[in-house]
């Protein structure tokens, strides 16, 4: 995935059982946050950094998208616990997780498992990558994204 380049549509289950596609939210910088698992300690962190950034975020014009390979089940299970006020969306099948290149080899307690790296993607109202997470520390993330949204914005006033 290209800095810059236009970003592929794609089409996920909800969280609330709906279908939504990028497409969806032409017009409006996205966050895509792709986390490893729902309600685990890390994900949850992020998640709800998310959370209570989320009216910054709103106010900066910003759609929030959560991804993940759970179900639409655990991920309105995962909603609910934490009143998260954003789309999850299930990557079941993991097509858009290997459209972003997210999969990758990790170390388990020892063990080689393969699994999502926490990475976000800033993509543009008109759909193109305007900035990549690798590799996220859940501690403070949404700040981080939020300051590189403001940052953006203010260059394309």
């Amino acid at each position: 995935m290209e800095l810059h380049a236009k970003v592929a549509n794609f089409t996920l289950q909800t969280d609330e059982d709906n279908t939504v596609s990028l497409s969806d939210y032409a017009g409006k910088p996205v966050i895509l946050f792709f986390y490893p698992r729902a309600d685990t300690p890390g994900c949850t962190i992020e998640a709800c950094g998310f959370r209570d950034a989320f009216k910054k975020l709103q106010a900066a014009g910003a759609v929030v998208l959560g991804i993940s390979r759970d179900t639409p089940k655990a991920q309105a299970k995962f909603r609910a616990k934490y009143n998260l006020p954003y789309t999850l969306l299930a990557d079941v099948d993991e097509k858009v997780c290997n459209q972003f290149g997210v999969l990758k080899e990790k170390n388990m307690y020892g063990k080689k498992v393969w699994g999502i790296e926490r990475t976000t993607f800033l993509i543009g109202p008109d759909q193109t990558l305007l900035h990549i997470f690798p590799k996220v520390t859940p501690e403070g993330h949404a700040e981080e994204v939020l300051a590189v949204l403001k940052e953006w914005k203010k260059a394309h006033k």
